[in-house]
């Protein structure tokens, strides 16, 4: 005689098989990175590179991206100064530098300044 199987362990078996075949899914919503995160660290680290490539310090990197990751920007620049050395690469110099204001006029002095036109009587009372 043929027995059914107990409820149960048809439970089970599903589960199973619905497990292993979402195991191989890669776009499960709400699973995966957040794809602006990522976004982010990879444009971190791509300022990282232009830095070496623009022969600028790491510090001075990270001072002139602070809303950039560091560590990020480390890897960009590591990234970066290996493939240079392989490949026997100079950096190009940056032409961004510290924009120089422009000389400011000294205001006059108060002394300097009429308001009124002086007379020689301006001094004297007239009455």
């Amino acid at each position: 005689m043929y027995r059914k199987p107990a409820l149960p362990v048809v439970r089970l078996l599903a589960a199973a098989a619905a497990v292993l075949l979402l195991s191989g899914c890669d776009k499960i919503p709400g699973l995966g990175p957040d794809p602006r995160i990522a976004q982010r660290e990879e444009e971190a680290k791509a300022i990282g590179g232009a830095c070496r490539h623009a022969l600028r310090g790491l510090e001075d990197c990270y001072t002139l991206n602070p809303k950039s990751g560091k560590a990020a920007i480390f890897a960009g620049w590591k990234e970066m100064d290996s493939y240079m050395r392989e490949n026997k690469l100079e950096g190009t110099p940056s032409v961004l530098g510290k924009a120089e204001k422009p000389a400011r006029e000294k205001p006059p002095r108060t002394e300097d300044i009429e308001t009124e036109p002086r007379d020689s009587d301006s001094g004297r009372s007239r009455s």
